[in-house]
Formats: structure tokens, sequence, C-alpha cells
């Protein structure tokens, strides 16, 4: 088979040698990766490095190779074109439609997904210029990555900075995995708010009650979601997973921070996907001391008490009218009797239905659902990479905001 093509544009910026490790990432995953550098890149990184890391030449102009027509054979041969980092410069250029150099050329001719990872100062990323050439890029299909928080260049810090060159590179290989006959990103101009991980309820400084979720699938979820172009909220309940690019991680502890942040992020969702495993029950105490064990003695018993029920109170109380809710229940007997009667119960449009127990689907990279609708059907999703699940759960939803 064919190594899918990639094109790695490289723009001005500093961030331009964390590019190098992205096209490793690419070369070493089979892709086949022509490298196009602006002029202003090869300050930072030289044309040497990109040729040897790439097995291609890398050049700027339009005016070498003349006879292949670069300026046009590149772009229309691309499964995917990458440009990272991207400058503010080369989001106007190719929100305007100009073409002076080979990889604005490429840019014009691209039939294939388009990806942006920004990279600039936190003042450039906010003028209000860099913002519409964003939301043209976006309501015309690219997905415009949003940039990473943290140290720029100098002693600045912001947003602005360039993402994680690894989860650049997961954000791509989904993009690639949906293939061209999927543009325009199905989710661009839409806000989604998911919740990931497990609460954990502290009973005193050193215990608390908690579960065995890793957080996996909603991260998926949140990874296939930029992907698709959507604007993507991450409430994060005790993961150790790395923040997923592109998006607005929002780091919560117990069931009561994790409503919190899930009902002010739902104020403008289009979607919320409650994939986080959150308790049902808290200590009705905290001990300000470690519980200590006495000798001879009994412990005293816990008492708990009721936490608020977020996917209920999500689905009868809408943020907005359309807004979609989706959640997930975790079974361990009479899967899908008990799902069909949650579903009733919490009202929600779609509940997402799986086995559960110490080996199966916690920690896992794959899982297997049904995933059940409001509407009386069913989906099922067969044993495998969770990402697929997160696909077909979109599908669904964006169903139903059509």
């Amino acid at each position: 088979m064919d190594k899918p093509k990639v094109v790695l544009g490289v723009s001005g910026g500093i961030a331009a040698y964390k590019a190098c490790e992205l096209l490793r990432r690419l070369t070493e995953s089979g892709h086949d990766v022509r490298v196009v550098p602006t002029e202003s890149a090869l300050h930072f990184v030289g044309e040497a490095t990109w040729s040897a890391l790439s097995g291609h030449p890398a050049v700027t102009q339009v005016w070498e190779s003349v006879h292949e027509v670069p300026h046009v054979r590149i772009g229309q041969e691309a499964d995917l074109v990458v440009v990272a980092p991207a400058t503010a410069d080369i989001l106007a250029k190719a929100a305007h439609g100009l073409a002076d150099d080979l990889l604005t050329n490429t840019l014009l001719t691209a039939r294939c997904p388009v990806v942006f990872a920004p990279a600039m100062h936190t003042e450039m990323w906010e003028n209000a210029a860099t913002q519409e050439n964003v939301a043209t890029l976006r309501r015309r299909g690219a997905v415009v990555i949003e940039p990473a928080v943290g140290r720029l260049t100098g002693v600045d810090t912001g947003k602005g900075r360039f993402p994680e060159p690894g989860e650049i590179f997961e954000l791509c290989r989904r993009v690639l995995a949906r293939g061209a006959e999927e543009l325009p990103a199905d989710l661009v101009g839409r806000h989604v708010v998911v919740s990931a991980g497990g609460t954990r309820e502290p009973l005193d400084p050193v215990r608390f009650l908690g579960n065995r979720s890793s957080g996996k699938q909603g991260y998926a979820l949140a990874r296939t979601a930029v992907a698709r172009g959507a604007r993507v909220t991450l409430v994060a309940a005790n993961s150790e997973l790395p923040d997923p690019v592109g998006v607005d991680v929002v780091h919560v502890g117990t069931a009561l921070q994790l409503r919190e942040a899930v009902v002010k992020a739902a104020a403008d969702a289009d979607a919320v996907v409650m994939a986080a495993a959150v308790a049902d029950f808290r200590p009705a105490r905290y001990a300000e001391g470690k519980i200590k064990k006495q000798d001879g003695r009994e412990p005293e018993p816990v008492e708990l008490v009721r936490n608020p029920d977020v996917l209920a109170e999500l689905s009868a109380e809408r943020a907005r009218p359309g807004q979609v809710v989706v959640g997930f229940a975790a079974e361990t007997d009479d899967v899908l009797s008990n799902g069909r009667a949650k579903l009733a119960r919490k009202r929600c449009d779609l509940l997402v239905v799986n086995e559960v127990g110490e080996r199966k689907t916690f920690g896992s990279e794959e899982n297997e659902a049904v995933v059940l609708a409001s509407d009386g059907t069913e989906t099922p999703v067969p044993h495998g990479p969770k990402e697929a699940l997160a696909d077909t759960v979109w599908d669904l939803v964006r169903e139903r905001l059509a």
C-alpha cells in the first residue's frame, strides 16, 4: 500500500524546531512527509535538517524543479497538509488566499484536510484580525488548533504556546483516519463539553472514595471532536493523561467541583457528553486529621450522603434550546436492561452503555458499547479502539444537532 502523503508546512516562528519532533513521529509511523518551509522558517531550522529527516528536498519557492510544477502537484497529491507552527502571518495569507511562496500555493491547491497549529505571542493570537482569520479558516473546513497556555519566547507566559508535538501527531492521525471524504469538518462552529476521568471524594487528608476510571474514553471523545472541527472544553477529574491538543481543559477533583465546571461550560455548549465516572456518594464528614487505627476497637462506620446527579440536572435544565446531552452507564450485570432504565430516568438524548469490571474497559485502549437513544434506537459499537466509539457518539450527536 502507498504511504499516506503528508505535507508539513513550517512557517517562521521560534517553535519551528519543535516541528522536527512532529516530522519524526510522522515518518516513523509510516507516512511519506514532504516539508515545505517558508523562507523565514529557514532562519530557525535549516534546509539540510528538513531534507535529511524527511528524505525529500525542502524548498520554499515555486521556481525550483519547475518541470514538476510543485506549486500545484504537492497540494494535489497530499492526503493531509499540516502547518506547524502556523504564525499569524501564514494564517492571514491562508485566510485571504495569498500565494507568494510554495507553502501558500500548496494551501490553495490542496483538496485534502488541512490542519494549522498556531504559535505566537498572546497579544497576536487574541488580536481581532487573527481571530477573524481563524474563524474564516474554520468556516471553510480547516482544523485550527487552539494554542497551548504556557511559557512563550523570553519571559512571557500566556496562550499562544506551540502544542506538544505528540498531541499534534495524534490529532493528525485522527484527521487522516477520517479521510478527505468527510470534509468539511462536521463539527465546525460547535462548542462541545466533555467530562472525563473519575471523581474522588476525600475522607481524610490521605484517603478518598474513588473509582477505576482512567479518563481515556473522555479524552478520546475530546480529541476526536477537535479533529472534526469543534471547540472543546474538557472537564477532567483526576486523570494523569496529557492535556489533548487544542482543548480547553478544566481540572477538577470532586463531584461537586465537576458539577460546577460542567454547568458553567455548558452555558453556551451545543452538546455535553458526560463520560466521567462521577461518584454517587461522598463522606458526610471530612476528618481534618488522618483517621487512625485503634487497637481492640472496630472503626466507626463511614456515613455517606448523595452527590448531585449532574447528568439528570443537565438533561432537565438545558442551557440552550437544542442542546444534546449524552450520558455514560458503566454496568456490571443486566447491562442493557439497566441501561434502558437509566436512560428513562436521566432523560438524556443518548446513553452509552458498556460492561465494566476490573479487567474490562477501565484503563484499556479499547471499548465496546451500545448507544441507546431517547427515540428507542440502539447502536451497537463492536470491540475496538475508544476513538471508534468516540466517532460513533459524535456521528449520533451531529444527527441530532442537524
